[in-house]
């Protein structure tokens, strides 16, 4: 499957789309990511945010933001646990993901549940370094595991959601994630988008396939 280039009217449309949604959610749910921001502030007495080098469209890199979710020296935490627990590494890489995950903190399992740690990413929807939908934002270290799908991930801005978040998220192998946002980067269209967002919800409510 090759990649569906975006004309230039559909590149407009989509952005413009991305700007009315990330302005919506500040204008009406404002309220909720400052209640979110003073439980991480409360139960984590640190930095709210944080902010983390992703790769994006081109594969260019830039600061992806959340509600912090993990002690501090949370690289060196990983690092040690995976040292130590063979089956913690086994899972670590198939799935780049933990069931008992030891760098998060009971604040950040909460936030993470609901997918409320994800919400500062509205703002690098607004700087343009995001779209609403989207594949899930890549970490540097995670660029060789797309193989030839890497054009594929390198053709649209990276999502809030996407079709691995509506589509099992955590329960999947992350090779799994790379297809699905190779299909999404080859079967793009608006109304694809419009579905992945309304499956979006029903998903976040149920708390279905969050770490």
């Amino acid at each position: 499957m090759e990649p569906y280039r975006l004309t230039g009217p559909q590149r407009v449309l989509k952005r413009s789309v991305d700007i009315m949604g990330a302005l919506s959610f500040f204008v009406f749910l404002g309220p909720l990511y400052l209640l979110v921001a003073a439980a991480v502030l409360v139960g984590t007495g640190g930095p709210v945010h944080y902010g983390q080098t992703r790769l994006g469209q081109g594969g260019r890199p830039f600061r992806c933001y959340k509600f912090r979710s993990m002690v501090e020296g949370a690289d060196q935490v990983l690092e040690q646990h995976l040292q130590n627990d063979t089956a913690a590494r086994t899972r670590w890489q198939e799935f780049q993901k933990l069931d008992d995950d030891p760098r998060i903190t009971p604040v950040g399992r909460v936030i993470r549940k609901l997918s409320l740690d994800e919400l500062p990413q509205f703002f690098n929807v607004l700087k343009g370094d995001m779209s609403l939908v989207g594949p899930r934002p890549c970490m540097v270290r995670q660029r060789s595991l797309y193989g030839r799908s890497w054009a594929h991930y390198c053709q649209m801005r990276p999502g809030i959601t996407g079709l691995w978040q509506v589509s099992g998220r955590n329960r999947l192998p992350y090779a799994h994630r790379v297809a699905l946002d190779a299909r999404y980067a080859s079967e793009w269209s608006l109304r694809l988008d419009a579905k992945i967002l309304a499956r979006t919800f029903r998903v976040v409510l149920s708390g279905d396939g969050s770490a």
